[in-house]
């Protein structure tokens, strides 16, 4: 246990949190099982992200959306089957946006071949959140990333919308969501951050930032307005650029699209409606460096939510498929 402990403590982010908070994750947990694990990810990562920077921002928000539903056992990657025909990746948060099972299965198949059912498909996902972060900060957020997750069993689409907060959510709504998952206000704030990169449909914000009262600022939607549909439907529902001062970056430009009220969602707008959250916006926008170090701490702690273990969960063969 001590052992165990030290290993978690070294990520950079988890040396701040509780030895349990790492839930008996460790940092470098395949180092002799499957000693290239973490390259064989890394490297179809980079080579998804040079293609396409938005499939990154997908593979960053694809951790916290398996994460926050049934906790991070890679139930958002399990296809329909006849026994479930309706899994997490048909819920509506994640259906049809969600993207990154390309890359995913790129890695998870290399990681087989290197080392047969060593390495499960839920360390492959926080391994690639991490790799995505990395690369689109160009080497700002770097952190280790604590592993031995299992795979979960189950995945149901009616839970996505219970445990994810969407992006018309008020503050308190936010809070709640993630105080449900052992993460604090901050936690929300931060990690709102990866906002500042990836693409929305528009489905997501012309109701309520462009069709109802809001305090968008007027060039944003004007902007908006032409790029988007009046009324957003399946099959004329087009993609925008979340950030448009760096789309392909992740830094700290969105919490300057915040205050300047330059944002898609009323999820993020709304983080200036309570002053401690309003202060935090104002720090992150102000510190070059400062938020990319809480955002690794935070994507540590949100990647040891609801870890399986033990006759919890499994080492899938295929992510797409319970064994």
């Amino acid at each position: 246990m001590a052992a165990s402990i030290k290993l978690c403590l070294l990520a950079v982010s988890c040396a701040m949190l509780s030895a349990t908070a790492c839930h008996g994750l460790q940092v470098g947990y395949y180092r002799k099982t499957c000693p290239r694990a973490e390259a064989l990810v890394r490297a179809e990562v980079k080579k998804a992200v040079r293609a396409n920077p938005g499939v990154g921002a997908g593979l960053i928000r694809m951790l916290f959306h398996d994460c926050f539903v049934e906790g991070c056992d890679a139930s958002v990657l399990l296809d329909p089957t006849q026994a479930n025909p309706q899994p997490e990746k048909l819920g509506a948060p994640n259906n049809p946006s969600l993207r990154g099972y390309e890359v995913i299965d790129a890695a998870k198949a290399a990681v087989e071949k290197a080392c047969p059912g060593t390495v499960s498909c839920a360390d492959i996902v926080a391994f690639a959140g991490r790799d995505a972060s990395y690369l689109l900060s160009h080497a700002k957020v770097s952190f280790h990333m604590p592993a031995g997750r299992l795979d979960g069993r189950k995945s149901l689409a009616s839970e996505t919308l219970t445990f994810l907060p969407g992006p018309s959510s008020n503050l308190s709504s936010l809070v709640s969501a993630f105080a449900a998952k052992g993460l604090s206000v901050e936690d929300v704030v931060v990690l709102s951050g990866a906002h500042s990169i990836g693409r929305s449909h528009c489905s997501s914000f012309v109701q309520a930032r462009l069709s109802s009262p809001s305090d968008i600022a007027t060039s944003l939607a004007t902007l908006l307005r032409k790029q988007c549909p009046a009324k957003p439907t399946t099959g004329n529902d087009q993609t925008v650029s979340q950030d448009v001062v760096s789309p392909h970056a992740l830094d700290n430009q969105f919490y300057k699209n915040v205050l300047a009220r330059k944002v898609l969602f009323t999820s993020d707008a709304a983080l200036l409606s309570a002053p401690n959250t309003a202060r935090m916006v104002r720090a992150n926008a102000r510190f070059a460096g400062s938020w990319e170090k809480k955002f690794a701490k935070a994507m540590v702690k949100m990647a040891a939510i609801g870890v399986k273990t033990g006759r919890d969960g499994e080492i899938r063969r295929s992510c797409r498929l319970v064994n």
